[in-house]
């Protein structure tokens, strides 16, 4: 389960915005994992919340938002929605699809107590 990774990274990154930034612990942490990032939403949010006591994380409520996938097809030279990696062109059926939304997984939102 590369989600417990995932977790662990985010993590990472929250308690060094802590020592930067000067806050105590996190409130709500909001995040986008697109349907195309290869991500299991349900997986990740147990991990985070597995790793989250003795953290600044511990307590904190977890949005995840799931943006869209999308992909630039190379026939019709036009944007379209894609919900897998391996849908072919909505409007052309072809396969000459390169993913361009949807794909990452990032930290939105940070919503903090004072130190």
């Amino acid at each position: 389960m590369h989600e417990m990774s995932l977790a662990g990274g985010i993590l990472r990154i929250v308690e060094d915005a802590a020592a930067r930034e000067r806050f105590g612990r996190v409130r709500c942490l909001a995040l986008e994992a697109g349907v195309l990032a290869g991500v299991e939403v349900r997986a990740l949010r147990f991990a985070l919340e597995a790793i989250a006591p003795g953290t600044v994380l511990e307590g904190a409520t977890i949005e995840i938002d799931e943006p869209p996938g999308s992909a630039w097809c190379m026939a019709c030279s036009e944007t379209v929605p894609i919900a897998s990696r391996v849908d072919p062109c909505p409007r052309c059926g072809r396969h000459q699809l390169m993913p361009n939304g949807g794909t990452e997984l990032k930290v939105r939102e940070l919503i903090v107590h004072d130190a």
